[in-house]
């Protein structure tokens, strides 16, 4: 809690609230010049829209400031309504608005059940550019063939429809904006949809490059070839400066720990590739594959060796070359041998020991690998992890926890990105359990930073790949699974699993992660899942909390300077957050309840709002959380900040703080394809919602401490509590 600083004039005499306010507000300048603001060098560069594929070797760079958020057409309350498709914030001008977001940022990832839903809208900085899919002249027709509209913008291998996907019409072409961004659909039928983007602060200055509204350009062909080569070598040649290379073989024994090779740092593994021979495949698919880093107590990496390369098995039912061709990670079987390759860059600093644990039968295997010289700071690369729980029998109405990192390795803080899941979700050739819904928590939000619309979705496909087709592409993909149990050939055909691989879109987190996956539409299934995350991180955090307001509360509003002349007195709400199911059917008939309400106090206002908070002076920038009644619809407001301990404060604009929609949403799905909307407004009992801020560290770099005006522009405000972060560099490991 930050000591009370006194509200004071320049003489020293008491003011009152109405009058401190009003002092302030004379204060108030225009926002911080961008040019103005220094280059940040002291931090790992982020690389933005396509720089994040050209630079693919800066994967495991850690991400300091910038946050990622998924939204989408999900079941508002918590159940799977239309298939969590046809929710809307709000319908305008005959458009289901299904994202709406201010602020500084890139949409990397979009997803659509088919062409459903087009034409669609990306409305850019104010600018309404129709995105389209050639089905949408005859939605009632399916056209194998089809591409985007305008295809120039939107090329394969960034962009593909669902006859290559499988069901689903996605876009990886990184669309930017500086100010706002929406998406719109004209059609509502079937109209599913989920959008990842990332948000920056204002004038950040560790961009790769600057943030400009996008403008329907052609991406660069070079990224295209680069993605097209999935499944191929991707990492630097031996002859590349810096690159050595490495080979032998080991000979698995069941059920012992057999060592590939250990090396010294510092370094960065680029390629790492185990061959057998083809009869030997699904022995070396069930050892288990240990990577440890610079001698930590346990391997980060940890994993079946078929899951961590990206199938829940090594049958190859088809006699496919490729069982999986994912840009990171392949299976390939050629003549009589099965190879299987990784290209995720591993960095370490002074130590790293792969082992294989051989499976239930011996098998000869051998190896290749390629390291590359690494000489940028210790505490700016994670280390790759690969995460991963045998989930046994899912418990009715929770989640499958996929990782937690505050118990893994030791627990403790962690700073990095998820980069990617491969998970199997049956072993009885089940796609129903597909409805489950992907929720992702960052950095003690009680809200998920990541809601998704089912578990096909989140693999890229649609229509359960539709109806069980085997798939493999660069960052998604179903590869292994029969179409149902009646078409197993085997009990390892009935095994079911997906890939999905985030590089442009890869999730930071400062803090601690929470990587969730609902099993079965109303986490009803009883599927055996046996899931794998990868992400980079570093052990200690690099978003750490500093201070914390509890609206409402007198004391606590007191020592933070809070001032708010037009709130209405307090505010008790009992209600909960968007989470999955609020209740299950009990063995006795009834109901059981899964998430209770919670009850806390707050306040609203249409008028300004102060507050002091206190941070640290080496911060690289703050986050700003704040708890709010998402029963108030549309909340907007200014920001600005200044240092409390100026006089007289000065105070600068830091940008527009907007949640869209509210606990109220539209529901639209007409019965056929060229229906107009039907929209009808639901509401659901989750009310609670924490929200985020970044303020640039040009603003807060060298002070204790941080007056925050928010000026509401739309809406009402509401505020229960406000907690600060810096940002900072983890400790070197």
């Amino acid at each position: 809690m930050l000591a009370a600083l006194g509200s004071c004039d320049e003489q020293g005499n008491s003011v009152s609230a109405d009058a401190s306010v009003q002092r302030d507000a004379d204060a108030t300048t225009g926002p911080l010049p961008c040019d103005q603001a220094p280059i940040e060098t002291d931090v790992p560069t982020i690389q933005v829209g396509l720089d994040a594929y050209r630079r693919w070797d800066r994967w495991p760079y850690l991400h300091i400031g910038e946050r990622a958020y998924t939204r989408s057409t999900y079941d508002r309350a918590g159940g799977n309504e239309a298939a969590d498709g046809s929710h809307y914030l709000r319908v305008t001008n005959d458009r289901a608005v299904a994202l709406d977001v201010a602020g500084t940022g890139v949409l990397y990832f979009t997803r659509a059940n088919h062409w459903h839903g087009s034409p669609w809208h990306d409305v850019v900085d104010g600018r309404d550019f129709t995105v389209a899919e050639t089905a949408s002249a005859d939605p009632t027709a399916a056209l194998p063939d089809s591409s985007f509209i305008p295809a120039q913008a939107f090329p394969s291998p960034l962009a593909l429809t669902w006859s290559t996907t499988q069901g689903s019409d996605v876009s990886g072409v990184p669309i930017a904006f500086t100010q706002s961004l929406q998406i719109e659909y004209e059609r509502t039928h079937y109209g599913t949809g989920y959008f990842s983007y990332h948000l920056f602060p204002s004038c950040s200055r560790d961009l790769s490059a600057p943030v400009q509204s996008w403008d329907e350009e052609a991406p660069d062909p070079a990224v295209l070839a680069l993605v097209a080569q999935a499944g191929q070598d991707i990492a630097p040649p031996s002859s590349a400066p810096g690159v050595k290379s490495l080979e032998g073989s080991v000979t698995l024994t069941p059920r012992e720990a057999s060592t590939v090779f250990d090396l010294t740092g510092p370094s960065t593994l680029r390629a790492l590739t185990f061959t057998a021979p083809s009869a030997d495949a699904e022995s070396l698919g069930g050892a288990t594959l240990q990577i440890t880093w610079d001698g930590r107590p346990s391997p980060s990496v940890s994993a079946p060796v078929s899951l961590f390369f990206g199938a829940g098995s090594m049958l190859n039912r088809t006699g496919r070359e490729y069982l999986v061709r994912a840009f990171p990670v392949s299976i390939r079987f050629s003549a009589s041998v099965v190879t299987l390759a990784t290209y995720f860059p591993m960095p370490f600093q002074r130590s790293v020991h792969v082992a294989l644990v051989g499976g239930a039968t011996p098998a000869t295997v051998t190896w290749t690998a390629r390291t590359q010289a690494y000489s940028d700071s210790p505490a700016w690369a994670g280390y790759l992890h690969a995460s991963y729980v045998d989930q046994g029998t899912p418990r009715p109405g929770s989640d499958l926890v996929m990782l937690d990192t505050t118990s893994t390795e030791g627990g403790g803080d962690w700073c990095g990105q998820i980069v990617g899941t491969s998970f199997i979700f049956s072993d009885r050739a089940n796609l129903g359990t597909l409805e489950g819904d992907p929720r992702f928590f960052f950095d003690d939000s009680q809200t998920p930073q990541v809601q998704g619309t089912g578990t096909e979705e989140w693999g890229g496909g649609g229509d359960y790949w539709e109806g069980g087709q085997q798939t493999t592409l660069p960052f998604f993909g179903h590869p292994v699974g029969a179409p149902g149990p009646g078409s197993a050939t085997s009990p390892e055909d009935a095994i079911e699993s997906a890939y999905r691989f985030l590089l442009a879109d890869a999730m930071p987190f400062g803090r601690n992660a929470r990587i969730q996956l609902e099993h079965g539409g109303t986490d009803d299934s009883t599927e055996h899942y046996r899931t794998l995350v990868y992400w980079y991180g570093l052990p200690g955090a690099c978003l750490v909390p500093t201070d914390t307001l509890h609206v409402s509360d007198e004391a606590d509003e007191e020592s933070h300077q809070y001032l708010s002349p037009g709130a209405h007195g307090i505010d008790t709400l009992s209600t909960r957050y968007e989470w999955g199911v609020d209740s299950i059917a009990a063995a006795d008939g009834g109901t059981s309840i899964v998430y209770p309400a919670t009850s806390d106090t707050g306040r609203h206002t249409t008028g300004t709002s102060e507050l002091t908070l206190a941070i640290r002076p080496d911060n690289l920038g703050v986050l700003l959380r704040r708890k709010l009644d998402y029963g108030y619809p549309d909340q907007r407001a200014e920001v600005y900040v200044a240092d409390p301990e100026s006089n007289p404060l000065a105070f600068v604009h830091a940008g527009t703080w907007y949640v869209a929609g509210s606990n109220q949403c539209v529901f639209s799905d007409p019965p056929g394809e060229l229906d107009p909307l039907q929209p009808v407004a639901q509401t659901s009992d989750r009310r609670w919602r924490d929200d985020e801020f970044l303020v640039p560290r040009a603003l807060t770099q060298g002070r204790r401490a941080l007056r925050v005006r928010l000026v509401p522009t739309q809406g009402t405000w509401s505020e229960y509590r406000y907690t600060a972060y810096v940002w900072t560099l983890p400790p070197p490991p």
